[in-house]
């Protein structure tokens, strides 16, 4: 548990949010440029390169964190682009990277990878960077185990 004083939580919280969000625009608007999609055109296609190709629309909105709604719509664009292709499964719609995507990935890669060390690892040491990950590592496995037992 937290040591931290009255208000500190507060500040510590606001001064997070404000050095993710610095960091994060600066990664995104390069890998952005670099890619020509948007940042929620790159998410999918990211999050399906991760998944190995394809996902259902359901787990891929889930992922996300996304209505699936907008999920969609979007997915509508992506098609005609030719990025994803979407087919309809038993319970279900699949969606599926195409040759376009993975261009677009492979292009984009690089750039996300030097963004991240310009804007976020070069700025700390090697051992911040290794405390980093393990703090962000602890903190996803508490907020997953938090959401599997509705204690979050």
């Amino acid at each position: 548990m937290s040591t931290l004083g009255p208000g500190e939580a507060t500040e510590l919280w606001l001064r997070w949010k404000r050095a993710h969000e610095l960091v994060r625009a600066a990664v995104i608007a390069e890998t952005t440029a670099a890619s020509g999609v948007s940042e929620p055109e790159l998410g999918v296609l990211v999050c399906l390169h991760e998944s190995g190709g394809s996902l259902r629309q359901n787990a891929l909105a889930a992922t996300l964190g996304w209505d699936r709604t907008r999920l969609s719509h979007l997915l509508t664009r992506m098609a005609d682009r030719g990025y994803v292709a979407r087919d309809k499964v038993p319970n279900g719609v699949e969606v599926t990277l195409c040759p376009a995507g993975r261009r677009v990935i492979d292009m984009t890669l690089p750039t996300l990878e030097t963004a991240t060390r310009c804007h976020l690892l070069d700025r700390l040491g090697p051992d911040d960077a290794k405390t980093l990950k393990a703090l962000i590592d602890r903190l996803l496995a508490s907020e997953e185990a938090a959401a599997e037992t509705g204690t979050g």
